[in-house]
């Protein structure tokens, strides 16, 4: 039997097929009626063979792709550590260069790991509490001023469920805004007022810098600037962090909240207003990237089962995500 026949043998076992297109490039069936039940044993069934099926609204009907199953390398742990050893190493010295000494780039490097280890171990828990196979964290070691360019982990299996990708897509921000906030008070009450400097960078703080300052940070003379100390600076950089991931485009946390909140037109739609916003805030680089990833993919493909709604629960937390994202929103640094 062809691989073909056997899949439509699975899917008209749970579900009545109303037509079917198999080609080079498309392989879906349109069927009559969804069931959740029946949906999640056909998941598994086709899982044993090599495939995958996303299930979606299609007119009045239901639509199930089936594709195959992404191979996946061994996770290899030393990679990991090592990784995360040259991370310490970068971090400290952007923090060195910054501050000025070694207990100022050991205090940076510590405060902007704890920052985005927090973020992407969140990621890692919250793939591990919907059965979703992932690595653990790998840190990604960069240049000055910041030293790392973040961190990732690996998803090795489909997304079940649309409360499963917002899941995934918040929990690394709001751990990570959660980790930046402590970080930030404590390098306000280390930063200092000096006069400006000609050539000196300036940081158009956003909202949520001028809410924590306000009560803390001393009063800014004309003519003078609050130098930050390099705990602050990695506190802002947790900030930008959150703000770009938190943009709702293409495969960002942003675009994972917003996939499980809307279907893929109108996700599209966001993806491009958060790359507006981006090259707005003048984050052009990221806005070159954001679009890259976004016009060469194929589009989010949502959950498996896009079908299920999203628990309310999480539709108002999602109102809190857009608060967090607003709160954020930061230019990029000029120089004066």
């Amino acid at each position: 039997m062809e691989i073909t026949d056997l899949i439509k043998n699975y899917v008209s076992k749970y579900f009545s097929i109303k037509s079917t297109s198999i080609n080079e490039k498309s392989f879906y069936f349109i069927v009559w009626d969804y069931d959740r039940g029946k949906f999640v044993q056909l998941v598994e069934d086709l899982d044993k063979i090599g495939y995958l099926p996303f299930i979606d609204e299609y007119e009045d009907d239901y639509k199930i792709n089936i594709v195959e199953k992404p191979e996946h390398s061994e996770s290899k742990i030393h990679l990991n550590i090592l990784l995360l050893l040259v991370t310490i190493v970068t971090t400290f010295f952007a923090g060195y260069l910054f501050g000025g000494s070694i207990w100022e780039g050991m205090a940076f490097s510590i405060a902007i790991l704890a920052i985005i280890g927090s973020h992407e171990t969140a990621h890692f828990l919250a793939s591990r509490k919907h059965g979703i196979k992932s690595t653990l964290p790998y840190f990604v070691p960069g240049f000055p001023p910041i030293g790392t360019f973040g961190a990732v982990i690996n998803i090795k299996s489909a997304i079940p469920t649309k409360n499963a990708l917002f899941d995934l897509g918040v929990s690394g921000p709001i751990a990570g805004i959660i980790m930046t906030i402590p970080v930030l008070i404590i390098g306000i009450y280390l930063s200092h007022v000096a006069p400006l400097q000609q050539g000196s960078i300036l940081f158009d703080p956003p909202l949520l810098l001028q809410i924590i300052m306000t009560p803390i940070a001393p009063q800014i003379p004309s003519g003078y600037q609050l130098y930050i100390h390099p705990i602050a600076f990695a506190g802002w950089v947790g900030i930008i962090v959150t703000m770009l991931n938190l943009m709702p485009v293409a495969f960002l946390d942003g675009g994972h909240v917003s996939r499980s909140l809307f279907n893929n037109k109108i996700h599209l739609y966001l993806s491009i207003a958060g790359i507006i916003i981006t090259l707005y805030l003048k984050w052009y680089f990221m806005a070159v990237l954001m679009a890259f990833i976004l016009f060469t993919s194929k589009g989010h493909p949502g959950a498996l089962d896009n079908i299920s709604k999203l628990s309310r629960s999480r539709k108002i937390l999602s109102i809190f995500i857009v608060v967090i994202f607003i709160l954020c929103l930061s230019p990029a640094p000029r120089m004066v």
